[in-house]
C-alpha cells in the first residue's frame, strides 16, 4: 500500500479501516524502506534516525513481517555488533539491540534467524551473549542451532579460530605460531580471546547438555571428540589472571561433563613430551590438570556443589571407563597405605580431605566424593573400607545394598594390591570402624555369668523398645542382602517383654532423661 492509499482509508475516519492501513503501511513499506536505507553508508545520526523507527514499527507483534526475514536480522546484528568509537556510535548500538529485543519477544522465526546472522557472520561478544540467552532459554532454538545449523562443529571452528588453534596431528592440538612451544610455557591468552571463549563454552554447554544421557552415531562422536580436544587445548592455556583462568577452566571442566564418556580418551592421545605428566607411557597432562583444578574447589570449600562436583564426577567417570586414568588417579588420590595411626579423615592429603567430605551435610557432595573414591578402588568394599574406614563409607554401602561386603558389579582390570610394611603389621590391630590402629580397651562383660550378659542384653533391647515407642528413634536391622530395614515395633516389643529376661521397672519409667 502507498501513502496516498493509506491517507484516503484514514480519511473515512472508520477505526478498522484505517488500522489495516496503517499495519499494511508499516508492514509493506515503511518497515522495508527504512532497513533497505540502513545497507547504505549513512553518518551515524542517520543511523539512529532509522534504528529508532524501526524500535517503534518493532513494538507491534503483528508488524514484525519486514524484520524477521535473515537479511534484516543481519542488518540489525551488524549494527549491534559494530565498535562504538563515538558517544553517537554507542546510540547506535543500543537502538539496535532494542530492535532485536522486540522482534526476539514476539517471534520466534526471528530467534532462530538470528542465530544464523550471528554465527555465520564475524563473531562478537553481543552475538554470543545473545546466543547463550537463546539456547538458554528456548529448547527449541538449541535443537534448531545444533540439528538445522549445525551448531556444534560452527562453534567448535568458532573456538577453534578464537583460541588460535592449529592441528599438528589429529586430535593434536598447539597454539598456532607457537607449536614447539611446551604448554607450560605458552603466553597467557588475551582478555579478549578469554571471553569470547567462555562465551562460546556456554552456549556448547546448553546445546550438549544431554548427550551423556543419550546415544551418539559415528558422525557425531567425530564431532564431540574433536571438540574434547579443543576443551584439552583450553583445560592447557591460560589467562593472565588466576581468577580468570579458573573460571575459563571451570566453563571447560563442566562441557567435558556434557561429552560421551568414550569420546574422553581424547585427553589422552597427545604424544609424551619433555614436561609433560608422563605415566604407564600415556600422556597424563589434561587429567593432572583436572585433579589439580578439583583439589583447589575442594580447599576453597566455597560453593561445593557448584564448583566440586563437575570435576569430580569428570574424573569419576572417566577412571570408570579408562584403566589408565583409574591408575594414575589412584596414584595420586590412594596411594600405598602407609598411615594407620591417625583416621582416614584426618591430614592435609587428598584422600583426608576427600573422606572428611564423605560426611558432609550436603547429600549430593558426600556422595559424588563417595562414589570417586570407590571406584579408584574398583568398587571393592574391602579396599574401600581399608582406605575410608567403615564409619565413612557406610552411607554409599547402604545405599548400595553392600553393609555385608563384596563387590559391585563393575567390570575392572586386574591389578596387584601392594601393601605397605606398615599395614601388613598394624593390619590385625585396624578397628574397622575408624580405620586406625586403636588401643585395646578392657572388655566390660569381663567376669559376668552368661545369664548377667543375657540380662544386660535384654535391658538394652527393652530401652530401644521404649525409644521406639516414643519415635525417638527407629531400630534397624541388617537383612540377608545387606541392605537395612526397620525392625517391626511388634516384633521389637516381644523381645523387650519375654518373660525370661524382664528387667525391673526404672523408678521414674516415663521420663525422657531415663530414656
Amino acid at each position: 500500500m502507498d501513502l496516498k492509499a493509506c491517507i484516503e482509508q484514514m480519511e473515512t475516519g472508520e477505526q478498522d479501516a484505517a488500522l489495516t492501513a496503517l499495519q499494511s503501511y508499516n508492514t509493506e513499506l515503511l518497515g522495508g524502506l527504512v532497513l533497505g536505507f540502513l545497507t547504505r553508508e549513512l553518518q551515524p545520526s542517520c543511523q539512529l534516525a532509522c534504528l529508532e523507527t524501526v524500535r517503534i514499527l518493532s513494538r507491534d507483534k503483528h508488524c514484525l513481517e519486514p524484520f524477521i526475514s535473515r537479511s534484516a536480522m543481519s542488518i540489525l546484528a551488524r549494527y549491534a555488533a559494530s565498535s562504538p568509537s563515538e558517544n553517537s556510535d554507542q546510540e547506535v548500538i543500543v537502538e539496535s539491540l532494542k530492535s532485536i529485543s522486540n522482534i526476539l519477544l514476539h517471534n520466534e522465526t526471528g530467534q532462530v534467524r538470528l542465530l544464523c546472522s550471528l554465527l555465520f557472520v564475524q563473531v562478537r561478544f553481543f552475538d554470543l551473549r545473545i546466543t547463550f540467552l537463546l539456547t538458554a532459554l528456548k529448547m527449541d532454538v538449541r535443537a534448531q542451532l545444533v540439528q538445522e545449523l549445525h551448531g556444534l562443529s560452527l562453534l567448535g571452528n568458532q573456538l577453534d579460530a578464537t583460541l588460535g588453534v592449529c592441528w599438528p596431528d589429529t586430535l593434536e592440538t598447539a597454539r598456532a605460531g607457537l607449536e614447539d612451544v611446551p604448554p607450560e610455557q605458552l603466553p597467557p591468552l588475551s582478555r579478549q580471546q578469554i571471553e569470547l571463549a567462555m562465551e562460546i563454552l556456554k552456549i556448547l554447554f546448553n546445546v550438549t547438555f544431554d548427550t551423556a544421557r543419550r546415544k551418539v552415531d559415528e558422525e557425531e562422536a567425530a564431532e564431540y571428540r574433536h571438540l574434547g580436544a579443543i576443551l584439552r587445548h583450553c583445560l592447557m592455556s591460560h589467562a593472565d589472571e588466576e581468577e580468570r583462568t579458573e573460571e575459563f577452566h571451570s566453563h571447560t571442566v563442566h562441557l567435558l561433563g556434557n561429552l560421551p564418556l568414550l569420546c574422553l580418551d581424547v585427553l589422552l592421545i597427545p604424544k609424551v613430551q619433555e614436561g609433560s605428566v608422563e605415566y604407564m607411557g600415556v600422556n597424563m597432562d589434561a587429567v593432572s590438570m583436572l585433579l589439580g583444578y578439583m583439589e583447589k574447589t575442594l580447599d576453597r570449600g566455597h560453593k561445593l556443589k557448584e564448583t566440586l562436583i563437575p570435576s569430580l564426577t569428570l574424573l569419576t567417570e572417566s577412571a570408570r571407563v579408562h584403566r589408565e586414568t583409574r591408575k594414575f588417579l589412584r596414584s595420586k588420590v590412594l596411594p600405598p597405605l602407609r598411615d594407620v595411626k591417625n583416621k582416614p579423615e584426618v591430614g592435609s592429603a587428598l584422600r583426608n580431605k576427600l573422606v572428611r567430605i564423605m560426611t558432609c551435610i550436603d547429600t549430593d557432595v558426600k556422595d559424588c566424593a563417595a562414589e570417586f573414591l570407590f571406584v579408584l578402588c574398583k568398587e571393592s568394599v574391602s579396599r574401600f573400607i581399608k582406605y575410608t574406614g567403615y564409619g565413612n563409607a557406610a552411607g554409599l554401602l547402604a545405599a548400595r545394598g553392600l553393609l555385608r561386603g563384596g563387590r559391585d558389579s563393575g567390570i575392572y582390570s586386574e591389578d596387584e594390591e601392594s601393601d605397605t610394611e606398615e599395614y601388613r603389621e598394624a593390619k590385625a590391630h585396624i578397628n574397622p570402624i575408624t580405620g586406625v590402629v586403636q588401643e585395646e580397651q578392657p572388655n566390660p562383660m569381663e567376669g559376668m555369668t552368661e545369664e548377667q550378659k543375657e540380662l544386660e542384653a535384654m535391658k538394652l533391647v527393652y530401652m530401644f523398645d521404649k525409644l521406639s515407642r516414643t519415635n525417638l528413634i527407629q531400630p534397624m536391622q541388617l537383612g540377608m542382602d545387606g541392605k537395612m530395614s526397620e525392625i517391626s515395633p511388634e516384633d521389637l516389643h516381644k523381645l523387650a517383654h519375654n518373660p525370661l529376661f524382664q528387667p525391673e521397672e526404672p523408678a521414674n519409667s516415663d521420663s525422657e532423661e531415663e530414656a
